[in-house]
């Protein structure tokens, strides 16, 4: 399922968007290199919300545990974490991000 997130515009570098869907709360990011990149907006080590954790480059930091992920690919960095964020696609496209859900 195709979720529209948010006019291109109103995504700027550095900053996200949380947006709700059927696969639960979404986090969408554009790194400071200009790439989109969504996660789901929950900790794999004990369920809390990530996406308002710290953003070094492409790495998040849980502000509960202070388990480490890779925004790009989900991949989980350091513990307490030990399993990986699910990641979904998501593009630009008219001037709009969309994400995939499913």
């Amino acid at each position: 399922m195709r979720v529209r997130v948010c006019e291109s515009k109103e995504l700027a570098r550095g900053s996200k968007r949380i947006v709700p869907t059927v696969a639960g709360l979404v986090a969408v990011f554009r790194l400071m290199d200009g790439t989109l990149v969504a996660i789901e907006d929950r900790c794999t080590h004990d369920g809390a919300e990530i996406a308002s954790g710290e953003v070094e480059g492409d790495v998040i930091t849980c502000p509960r545990h202070g388990a480490r992920f890779c925004l790009r690919d989900g991949r989980v960095l350091s513990p307490p974490a030990y399993e990986d964020l699910r990641t979904f696609p998501v593009w630009e496209e008219a001037g709009e991000v969309f994400v995939e859900v499913g």
